[in-house]
């Protein structure tokens, strides 16, 4: 059995990925941006797919950058062949390609689903397995976004609840599946400040969202608002592709200041 580690160097404190190679997708924008900014200080070589959205300013120069439409099996193996062409190999995948979008269950179109259903789960099919051809000979860690709707529920977004609740079952199916080639793959469920919780403040109106943000500052424990990709959600990133959490996989971890309780 292969044991997922990366490399056998220990990494210094401040620089807990040192020498890992790492891919995130959804990188120009959101969490994906906060976790290429974060691996990067962490001390990771890191490579950056965006698609519509181009890389941002301030990261643009800091890491190589590839187009690549995550829904696009032929554009996800071309992007990934050669992002570990420039690593040299991969250890580390954080898939943050996705989107929310409102709807309700009894309107939605075949075209607001398959939209939905591709740019979140289909991707995340897509780049786990990409992830696993590079990987299946040395280990490595893979994290996907996953979502409390996806526990839940959300009437105000079902088709995102229901790709999200496909992403937890896909993520626990292979971390069975690839645990003995030492990869390990798990989810995140956060409850961050992105362009998702903008439409959904947007959707709402602001009389509406205004009250939204008010439940929270009752419903989270810890400071009853939405968190900060980078500073919240980027050091839990970064353990979960160090080393460190070599021993876990198959888990929907919850960053979210209590909001939704998913271990208890």
């Amino acid at each position: 059995m292969t044991e997922a580690t990366g490399s056998t160097t220990a990494a210094p404190p401040d620089r807990p990925l040192a020498g890992r190679r790492v891919l995130v997708t959804g990188a120009a924008g959101g969490i994906g941006a906060a976790a290429v900014s974060t691996f990067l200080a962490a001390g990771a070589r890191v490579v950056g797919l965006f698609h519509s959205t181009p890389p941002p300013a301030e990261l643009e120069a800091r890491c190589d950058w590839l187009a690549c439409d995550a829904r696009s099996r032929d554009s996800v193996d071309k992007a990934f062949e050669q992002a570990a062409s420039t690593l040299g190999g991969l250890d580390v995948l954080l898939n943050a390609a996705g989107t929310w979008r409102p709807g309700t269950p009894e309107t939605l179109s075949d075209d607001e689903l398959d939209m939905i259903l591709d740019v979140n789960l289909r991707s995340t099919v897509l780049t786990n397995q990409a992830a696993f051809e590079r990987m299946r000979h040395s280990g490595g860690q893979i994290i996907n976004l996953g979502s409390g709707e996806g526990v839940r529920g959300n009437p105000l977004a079902p088709h995102y609840a229901v790709a999200k609740a496909g992403v937890h079952a896909w993520t626990r199916s292979v971390a069975s599946a690839w645990g003995r080639y030492g990869i390990t793959v798990n989810a995140l469920a956060p409850a961050v400040r992105t362009t998702g919780a903008d439409r959904l403040w947007e959707h709402l109106g602001e009389e509406r969202a205004a009250a939204f943000k008010q439940s929270l500052q009752t419903a989270m424990p810890l400071r009853g608002e939405l968190g900060d990709p980078e500073a919240d959600l980027g050091p839990v990133m970064v353990f979960l592709a160090s080393p460190g959490a070599r021993f876990m996989t198959g888990q929907l971890i919850a960053v979210n200041g209590g909001l939704q309780m998913l271990g208890a």
